[in-house]
């Protein structure tokens, strides 16, 4: 009986938990893209432009590692980030407000680079086509051209933390800190090229050519001529880092909310009419010990959209499928344990004797059931991705509450029925 008092307080200081986890659900449950709708982008390695000599799969990896700190900078929440084939980055964005923006800022290279310009060449020439050797010609954003030395002095690799701030005038501007690398050649640079103009160029396009005054030590520069909007994305850019290779976007897929409300609705249709004869089936056939394995499926679906809150995982569709195949294993689960206690009953055992009979027997079935299940359940759940994983981790957690439920919740409410009075039959 002190046992399952202590059970009992368990219990109800779970229920207590669940509930604050799970309130209000519409805001602490995370929907997937295709319940939520969102964006579907892929994107695969533009490797035309990349040296033959150069590692493909390490590129990918690296940029894979670059996009997912550029979107966990954006703030999207519960991004889908995954690898497909050798040079194919697939990105789901459930609930993104400003989808070009968030392609802007995924797609870039951001590659930024410091560069002299070449004042004693003739831009003129230049332009005509009379290039000098060792120059190119990059531009503004206002078309502006500029011709410039190629060789880059220095790149955005070397930038530690970067910061919006807003100048004299109001106006923003970029404020980069470069680890101890990159301070010491940006002091060795400024050093050696005082009164010279330092491009400061991203992805081929110049964004400021200020003039050289003095040696800067500190490891420290700006970036300016920038809008907020612009000021924001080349701060993300610079603190995830550059992408190691360009990519092109090949599919760029806008999912509407109106496909996750349909989708919700018909999972819910289809969960309550499960749920529903389910629990007419176990009242019916099990008498009061059917509203006891109601009960207990009543805390499992709590104890698991509990956990989905508490974890902050996505639900996504098969994730629902999940939650339904939850509830058939947990009624699966009583049905063994309820007939273990009525063969016991027929052979004339008392009621406590055959329930704790019941329990015994059944454990073993129960545990090799759901555990074979459950190790399925992690197999996907490591190598599985999107919504793959989703049914898994709904399907693991489910497996794990239904087996508390069924064998301690139960056994304990069992135990209350058989601690009073004394019971000459029980309803099963």
């Amino acid at each position: 009986m002190r046992y399952s008092r202590w059970i009992i307080l368990f219990v109800i200081t779970l229920i207590a938990l669940s509930v604050w986890a799970i309130y209000p659900l519409g805001e602490r449950i995370n929907l997937g893209l295709d319940l939520k709708g969102g964006m579907h982008l892929v994107l695969e390695a533009d490797t035309k432009r990349v040296s033959p000599s150069e590692d493909i799969r390490e590129a990918v990896n690296t940029a894979l590692e670059v996009i997912r700190n550029r979107i966990d900078q954006f703030g999207v929440r519960e991004p889908t980030i995954t690898r497909q084939g050798e040079k194919r980055i697939v990105v789901d964005l459930p609930g993104i407000e400003d989808p070009q923006r968030a392609i802007d800022i995924i797609g870039k290279t951001a590659l930024l680079e410091f560069k002299l310009l070449d004042e004693k060449g003739n831009l003129e020439e230049a332009l005509d086509g009379n290039i000098p050797v060792g120059d190119e010609i990059l531009y503004n954003l206002e078309k502006k051209p500029y011709l410039i030395k190629a060789k880059t002095l220095l790149t955005g690799s070397t930038v530690k933390d970067a910061a919006v701030q807003m100048g004299q005038w109001g106006q923003p501007y970029v404020a980069m800190d470069f680890n101890p690398e990159g301070a010491k050649k940006f002091a060795e640079i400024t050093g050696r090229h005082v009164g010279e103009k330092l491009a400061i160029i991203l992805d081929n396009v110049v964004k400021f050519a200020p003039v050289i005054k003095t040696r800067i030590t500190g490891g420290k520069a700006v970036v300016e001529n920038l809008n907020m909007e612009e000021a924001n994305e080349l701060r993300i850019v610079l603190k995830s880092g550059a992408l190691p290779i360009p990519f092109n976007m090949i599919q760029n897929t806008l999912i509407g909310p109106s496909l996750g409300k349909d989708s919700i609705r018909k999972g819910l249709i289809s969960g309550m009419i499960g749920f529903i004869a389910v629990i007419v089936f176990m009242g019916i056939y099990y008498k009061k010990a059917g509203l006891i394995a109601n009960a207990a499926l009543l805390l499992n679906i709590l104890f698991l959209f509990a956990a989905l809150a508490a974890l902050k995982a996505t639900l996504t569709l098969p994730g629902i499928a999940g939650i339904i195949l939850t509830i058939g294993m947990s009624i699966d689960a009583n049905v063994i344990i309820f007939e273990r206690i009525r063969e016991e009953l027929r052979r004339e055992r008392a009621p406590r004797s055959a329930v704790d009979a019941g329990y015994s027997r059944a454990l073993r079935t129960i545990l090799d059931a759901n555990i074979t299940t459950l190790i399925i359940a992690l197999i996907l759940l490591q190598f599985g991705s999107g919504p793959v994983r989703g049914f898994a981790i709904t399907l693991s957690i489910g497996i794990l509450s239904s087996l508390f439920t069924a064998i301690i919740v139960t056994r304990t409410i069992f135990n209350l029925i058989l601690a009073g009075r004394p019971v000459q039959k029980l309803s099963i």
